[in-house]
């Protein structure tokens, strides 16, 4: 099985001396493994960062082997975050949640145009904010979608409308951003409590039912969002 495509690195974890195994979520076959033959070398892993855009030919025996890739730089994305923390962090997080959540092997351009689209938004001014709907989207395309508005009642509050979503052990405020789907809003004390709250649906209804852990890089990027 020979094929060319185009595809994202989600993740690379070293294989031997000289190569690595790695994950790319391609645009017609979805999420792919296989083994990058010197992939450890100085010619090759500059640009083997996650995240990255890249051409690959992948080949393999059968379908029950790892195959192997042949790849090429298509658009090296990270490294132009390299000298801003909270995005390469975002960049970090979106990939290994794709990578863990995806299924092997099956065709999804929904989810590969939502990575192209990611790029997109992370460079404008209010990119915190349109990345919270990103990952709304993701979960809906994987089939959990939540809709706030089935989840939350309100009452007024100091004359204000003030959402929330209750529990047997807990009430959480629901920030109105979240239901009145507003890209514009720039407080960072706000878009925290409402990331967070999304990181909430993620593992409860998400990881745990299906055994995962939230990610490390998830919370790496959370931590580095206090400091903003």
């Amino acid at each position: 099985m020979i094929w060319d495509d185009t595809g994202f690195l989600l993740s690379k974890n070293k294989y031997n001396e000289n190569s690595l195994i790695a994950e790319i979520f391609t645009k017609e076959h979805g999420k792919i493994s296989g083994i990058i033959f010197g992939g450890t070398s100085k010619k090759i892993k500059n640009y083997l960062q996650i995240g990255n855009q890249l051409f690959v030919n992948y080949n393999s025996k059968s379908e029950t082997r790892i195959g192997y890739f042949k790849i090429e730089i298509q658009q090296a994305f990270s490294p132009i975050y390299f000298e801003n923390s909270q995005k390469l962090f975002c960049i970090n997080s979106s990939m290994n949640l794709i990578k863990i959540l995806s299924a092997e092997s099956q065709q999804n351009r929904r989810l590969y145009d939502l990575i192209v689209k990611l790029y997109q938004i992370i460079d404008e001014d209010n990119w915190l904010n349109k990345y919270i709907f990103w990952e709304l989207e993701l979960f809906k395309i994987l089939g959990y979608d939540l809709i706030f508005e089935d989840v939350v009642k309100k009452e007024i509050i100091d004359e204000k409308m003030v959402y929330f979503a209750k529990s047997n052990t807990e009430k959480k405020i629901v920030p109105n951003f979240l239901l009145n789907k507003d890209h514009q809003i720039n407080d960072k004390k706000i878009l925290l409590k409402g990331l967070n709250l999304v990181g909430d649906f993620l593992e409860k209804t998400i990881l745990k039912p299906n055994n995962l852990s939230q990610p490390i890089s998830r919370i790496q990027f959370l931590n580095s969002l206090k400091s903003i």
